[in-house]
């Protein structure tokens, strides 16, 4: 399994921006497809983007399509989410998560995912 690491979160208020990053132990972390999920307050862990090995193929939630981006930089280890036009709605706990596949297929569900991070808190204050 790969170790993941998030940094990033914090508070912000309504309509700023955040970046998150995921740093992980995996030298090569191109072999696996990376997603980010977050999960609020008594809700079940949610789909947030994905990314394919190469970067080639990202796909997001509706929820954050036009305001949310994820991006990966497989030189330094590392995965990204750009989050612009935060609402309240956006406050969880945003979590990395990797699946080791081929090609540049990715997933969108929790339970195709075989390695997570701990998480990080992003509150957006209204």
């Amino acid at each position: 399994q790969v170790q993941l690491v998030e940094s990033g979160g914090g508070l912000v208020q309504a309509g700023g921006s955040l970046r998150l990053s995921c740093a992980a132990s995996e030298r090569t972390l191109s072999n696996y497809a990376m997603g980010w999920f977050r999960q609020a307050p008594g809700k079940e862990r949610e789909f947030v983007a994905a990314i394919s090995r190469s970067g080639s193929n990202t796909y997001s939630a509706d929820s954050v399509k036009d305001r949310f981006t994820i991006s990966r930089d497989n030189a330094k280890n590392t995965v990204y989410l750009q989050m612009n036009s935060l609402k309240p709605e956006d406050t969880a706990v945003y979590y990395c998560a990797a699946k080791r596949t081929y090609g540049s297929s990715i997933g969108t569900t929790v339970r195709e995912y075989d390695s997570w991070g701990q998480g990080t808190q992003v509150t957006v204050s209204s």
